[in-house]
Order: structure tokens, then C-alpha cells, then sequence
């Protein structure tokens, strides 16, 4: 057994999920380290996701941290002192974005709900979900340059910047800010910024019932044409473009606006 994947002794924590009718509710349940991840719980977030992919009646994901004061403060850091060589980081930066990867091409929409902290690993999760809202006051960074001296694999920078702007991300990284959710709601990351508890849920009900509401075949081809895009602006999106219009949903879209009523999606 190697350094990277030998037992630490913490209390594990869980990622715990909840089918609610066409949503899966997945929680990052480890609020006395403020939800700071473990081995354990980056698989249990894998799982998951795979279980969300292969169930066609859920058709959202919102996930959240447990304990309103954090969304995920990272990895724990107890696992880091396993470490001990240069290739034990290469390994754990590869698991990580595997994990990051099952997340980001999730077949169905995803909305992150922050309160709190949302800081190195917990901000590679929530920069994954489609949608991001936000208690007032929540932070997010990647401080390491202050704290741990480790590094970001390719692949990480690669998604911060796409959402965030080289600009913001070397801020995070170099600086070691932390930006309020205020200070990041002008750039578009957050779908919205909630003044406190009460108006946080409005704002998670109102955008799920959006997004329960709209073509799922078309906000499935959308997401995984830009995922593409990201690694590659040629990158061909034929076979996507061919099931949407090929799709039954398109024709009762077509039918639906032309007759002014409510298209009925069935997501096939």
C-alpha cells in the first residue's frame, strides 16, 4: 500500500445524498472540520455521481455542506503529513481531478450552495457545479502559497480559470486572497448572493424550479459542448448537436411553442 492511500486516523466524515423527487441533495457532512474532505468522502462523492448518471428520473443535483459554516474547506490537511515523496503529490493531484471530473460532467445540472468557507478543494467542487448561489459573506480561495506550499495540477488551474479569469486566479493563488461572494458576484461566477438565511432558500427553490422546468436534453449537449470547448475551441460536438435535434423533446418543444403551451420534456 502506498503513502498516498495508507489509513489516516480522522473521523471520516460522509457525503451524504438525498433523492427528493427529481433531485438529488448531496451533503458534505463533516462540520466539526468544517467539511474538510477525507479519502472517504471523495469516493462517496464519486459514487454519487455515478448513481445520479445512472438514474434517468433525477434531473438535478444541489450540493452543500453541512452546518451553515462551510461548503468544503479543502482537503484535510492530517492526510497531506502521509506524503513522502514528490510522486505521492503527483498521485493525489490525478485523484483529485478524477474526482473533479466525475462531478463536472455529471449528466445533469448541478448547483452548488455555499455558506461559509469554500476554499481549495471545496473550491475546485464548487467551481464544477453548473450554478453556484451564496450566503452573503461566504469566502473563497486558495490560500496554499500562505499555508500548505503545495501546488495545483494543470488541470485545476485549467477550470478556475476558465470561470474566474487568469487575472482572479492568480490572485487567489499568489496573493492567497479570499474574496467575499460580493466581491465575485460582479464577475458572473454567482447565479446569486443571498443577505441571509431566509432568502438563500428562496433563491436555491426559485433557481431549481428553473432548471426542473427547462429542456434537459439541451442543458445536457449545452454543458458538454463547452466542457469540450475548454480543452479545445475546434473541438467537434457532432454527435451532440445530432441527438438533441434528433431528440423526441425537440419536436415537442417545436409543437409546444407553436401552440403556446408548456413543453412536456421527457428528457428522451
Amino acid at each position: 500500500m502506498s503513502n498516498l492511500t495508507a489509513k489516516v486516523h480522522i473521523e471520516e466524515g460522509r457525503v451524504r445524498v438525498e433523492i427528493d423527487g427529481a433531485v438529488a441533495r448531496l451533503t458534505f457532512d463533516r462540520p466539526a472540520a468544517r467539511n474538510a474532505m477525507t479519502w472517504r468522502m471523495y469516493d462517496d462523492l464519486a459514487e454519487h455521481c455515478a448513481r445520479i448518471n445512472a438514474d434517468a428520473s433525477i434531473r438535478l443535483a444541489v450540493l452543500r455542506g453541512a452546518g451553515g459554516k462551510a461548503f468544503v474547506a479543502g482537503t484535510d490537511i492530517e492526510q497531506f503529513r502521509q506524503f513522502a515523496s514528490g510522486q505521492d503529490g503527483l498521485n493525489y493531484e490525478e485523484r483529485i481531478d478524477g474526482y473533479i471530473a466525475a462531478l463536472e460532467t455529471l449528466r445533469v445540472p448541478s448547483v452548488a450552495v455555499i455558506e461559509g468557507w469554500a476554499v481549495g478543494g471545496g473550491l475546485l467542487i464548487a467551481n464544477a457545479c453548473d450554478v453556484r448561489v451564496a450566503l452573503a459573506g461566504a469566502r473563497f480561495g486558495v490560500p496554499i502559497a500562505r499555508t500548505l506550499g503545495n501546488c495545483l495540477s494543470p488541470t485545476s488551474l485549467r477550470r478556475l480559470v476558465s470561470t474566474l479569469g487568469v487575472s482572479w486566479v492568480k490572485r487567489l493563488l499568489v496573493l492567497a486572497e479570499l474574496p467575499t461572494a460580493e466581491e465575485l458576484s460582479p464577475l458572473g461566477y454567482l447565479a446569486a448572493v443571498a443577505s441571509d438565511a431566509v432568502e438563500l432558500e428562496a433563491r436555491i427553490t426559485e433557481i431549481c424550479g428553473r432548471l426542473l422546468s427547462h429542456a434537459p436534453i439541451t442543458m445536457r449537449v449545452a454543458r458538454e459542448t463547452l466542457r469540450r470547448l475548454e480543452t479545445n475551441p475546434l473541438a467537434n460536438a457532432d454527435d451532440l448537436i445530432e441527438a438533441c435535434y434528433g431528440s423526441a423533446d425537440f419536436h415537442r418543444g417545436v409543437e409546444a411553442f407553436v401552440n403556446k403551451t408548456p413543453a412536456q420534456w421527457q428528457d428522451r
